[in-house]
């Protein structure tokens, strides 16, 4: 019997080589040749009007947060907004620029609960960092809200968010920076990149800067003129943008991107057919204004069978994550051990299935059979 994972990263193998060839066969591999035409079909695709590639969703977050910071003059220990239920990169990214995570609790989107966010809210606090886990936006519209009303910051990790609808629109608009992923096993492949998006143009010609040491003209650009060696520095920069060899393979990836997250809703319907009404599981709410990405297909099961399921499924040939341990039990953050008891509870419940565009429709009902029966055993 195969082994069913959890993510395999499909490409189109040959287009994809086809678009690297080009970069190999200019010797043009770094920024400005492939990365400059990603960025316009992710402007085209999404409707957003600025975007950056970067070497990760990740530096997007921290460039995010140091641009901002530097903007509007905040000061080391003011306090940002955000989730223990994400991949510790969202609030390290906080962390690198010397503010403080203030965490707030998650709702049944497995999103930040609204409620939680304005209960945090104190004079330090200069943003809130959102992230759509699984692509799902939870009630991101009450979110903007709040960030208006307070005058604070919204930056949202869209690291699965990469063709989720939102509002009738791609999910970005409205915000004041979006950050996305394309590391290999996301909705949209790559080896490893990101793409940030600020709505404002004066921070994505910033962002270019920053992203870039600080300097004025990237290399492609000073390639076209006289005294390439003749830019000035205006920051201290960080090396993060993208190179054209990740472009190249997003160029392919992006064509197919609809059809793709098409397939992972379908999978994602079957496996709620399978789960709809059963006791001992809940769903993960979506609600109407959103249609996901569905890059994560989770569901929460009783505590005292979560960890024992997993390995039962592992000893049958499947192999689930966990999307994810609360931050908050890690040791930077355990100050805030104890105050999101939801997100608390919901990190040893969570277990995410098998999702990914090789999947059978004989894989979902093995999956789902084979941790039906776990549970039917163990009840």
């Amino acid at each position: 019997m195969k082994n069913i994972q959890l993510f395999v990263p499909t490409y189109n193998i040959d287009e994809c080589l086809a678009e690297i060839r080009e970069c190999l066969e200019i010797g043009w591999t770094g920024i400005g040749f492939k990365t400059n035409r990603f960025e316009d079909a992710w402007k085209n695709y999404t409707g957003l009007s600025n975007a950056h590639f970067l070497n990760s969703n990740t530096a997007g977050l921290h460039l995010a947060l140091k641009l901002f910071k530097e903007e509007f003059k905040w000061n080391d220990s003011d306090e940002v907004i955000t989730t223990p239920l994400t991949f510790i990169s969202t609030n390290h990214a906080i962390l690198y620029e010397r503010l403080h995570p203030v965490f707030a609790d998650t709702d049944d989107t497995l999103c930040l609960d609204p409620e939680s966010i304005e209960k945090r809210i104190t004079p330090k606090t200069r943003a809130v960092m959102y992230v759509g886990m699984g692509g799902n936006a939870g009630r991101l519209n009450d979110v903007i809200d709040i960030c208006k009303t307070h005058g604070l910051k919204l930056i949202l990790d869209a690291a699965h968010m990469a063709g989720t609808v939102f509002n009738n629109k791609h999910i970005g608009h409205g915000i004041d920076c979006t950050v996305f992923s394309y590391q290999a096993v996301k909705n949209l492949p790559t080896g490893d990149s990101g793409m940030i998006c600020f709505t404002e143009n004066e921070f994505d010609t910033k962002a270019r800067m920053l992203s870039w040491l600080g300097i004025s003209k990237d290399t492609y650009s000073r390639a076209k003129g006289n005294y390439k060696w003749l830019y000035e520095v205006e920051y201290v920069g960080l090396k993060a943008h993208g190179n054209s060899i990740m472009a190249a393979i997003g160029l392919v990836q992006i064509r197919y991107m609809n059809r793709d997250n098409e397939k992972r809703r379908e999978i994602a319907q079957k496996y709620d057919q399978y789960f709809y009404g059963i006791s001992d599981l809940k769903l993960i709410e979506h609600l109407d204004n959103c249609i996901s990405s569905r890059h994560l297909y989770q569901i929460r099961v009783p505590e005292n069978l979560r960890d024992e399921m997993i390995v039962y499924l592992n000893s049958k040939n499947i192999f689930p994550g966990v999307h994810y341990r609360s931050n908050t039990e890690y040791k930077m953050y355990k100050y805030a051990l104890g105050t999101c008891p939801e997100a608390e509870k919901v990190s040893r419940e969570i277990i995410s299935l098998p999702m990914h565009l090789r999947l059978t429709d004989d894989d979902v009902q093995y999956v789902s059979e084979t941790l039906l029966n776990y549970i039917k055993e163990n009840h």
